[in-house]
């Protein structure tokens, strides 16, 4: 029989229709996913924190297109954990606990899957301690407040390039798999507190792949079942859906990429 207290301690992991009284921080914060993320946050209540390289008054102008108010911006470096340590502890003394951490901070560059030369050794480094580090050094730091909360989620911004092998570059796929696997492996040690999940985009129509154009976009977008590329709000939508309707999920990978996954 299981006892009055167990009982209590249960979580019911219901939906939520509001993030009202939620705290929540972004890595990445000011780009085109990382932005559409803390705006989808904001109008439905949360109180978000834009963790960003540059100075925190370079964000103004992404705060201001937050609805609600108590928005603040906090430099750091996702390469950096002495600064993401910081970051959180000045988080803390400002705000309190975040019960959301979204990671979305990250860096690649156009490279050949067959220009095996062209994918050198600094690239690969710089690529893997963004995109896979990053996202390990920003939970690392923050998990202690993330736990305390007792009902939290982190959700990893990672690519259908993880398995395709398709994506600007294999030392990207393989950052982006290696997400994926942080994800489910923090998944299990962090539960129940926190729930860990991977939002799973294609080919979105944002800055981030230098290169792409509208042409490109245009080009692709017509070999997509659903006939066009992703947008940052489609991938911000999904983040969101993991912190409100999918509660009752985590180490799961969540795939929003217009079905470009399933090939021609």
């Amino acid at each position: 029989m299981t006892s009055p207290s167990a009982e209590s301690a249960v979580m019911s992991f219901a939906p939520r229709d509001t993030l009202e009284g939620q705290l929540a921080v972004v890595t990445g914060g000011t780009g085109a996913i990382g932005l559409a993320c803390a705006q989808r946050l904001a109008r439905l209540g949360a109180r978000v924190v834009l963790l960003q390289r540059q100075a925190p008054e370079q964000a103004a102008e992404a705060l201001r297109q937050l609805a609600g108010g108590g928005h603040f911006a906090v430099s750091a470096s996702v390469i950096d954990s002495a600064s993401l340590h910081e970051a959180a502890r000045y988080v803390h003394a400002k705000a309190g606990n975040p019960s959301i951490l979204v990671n979305c901070a990250g860096f690649t560059k156009s490279v050949a899957a067959s220009d095996l030369e062209a994918l050198g050794d600094a690239l690969i480094d710089d690529i893997f301690a963004t995109n896979w580090r990053g996202t390990f050094a920003s939970i690392r730091a923050f998990a202690p407040l993330l736990k305390a909360t007792g009902d939290a989620v982190v959700v990893n911004v990672s690519s259908i390039a993880a398995f395709t092998g398709l994506g600007s570059n294999l030392a990207y796929a393989a950052a982006k798999a290696g997400t994926d696997a942080l994800s489910k492996a923090l998944a299990k040690t962090l539960a129940p507190e926190v729930r860990v999940l991977a939002v799973s985009p294609g080919i979105v129509d944002t800055h981030f792949v230098p290169g792409r154009d509208a042409s490109f976009n245009e080009r692709v977008g017509k070999t997509i079942p659903l006939r066009r590329v992703g947008t940052a709000d489609d991938v911000a939508a999904a983040v969101t859906a993991c912190c409100t309707s999918l509660r009752y999920a985590t180490g799961s990978v969540i795939v929003v990429d217009g079905g470009r996954h399933l090939g021609s």
